[in-house]
């Protein structure tokens, strides 16, 4: 996913956790990505996310993960 098709409305799946989400964009700004997700007992939260982090191939982003814990 490019950083141009992060628009306001547009369904995203995303990594959370050990799995996936798919969220709406809601804000979208120069560096952060603001989503909203439906959880069993909390519908509509808002969560905070890297534009790098959405943006970034699957491979990339395991690979970052790994180097950011040590």
């Amino acid at each position: 996913m490019n950083p141009e098709e992060l628009k306001v409305g547009t369904k995203i799946t995303f990594p959370f956790g050990k799995g996936e989400k798919e969220g709406e964009v809601v804000r979208v700004f120069q560096k952060t990505v603001y989503l909203k997700v439906d959880f069993p007992r909390h519908p509509g939260k808002r969560i905070k996310r890297k534009v790098d982090e959405l943006t970034m191939d699957p491979k990339k982003r395991k690979a970052a993960a790994k180097k950011k814990k040590k």
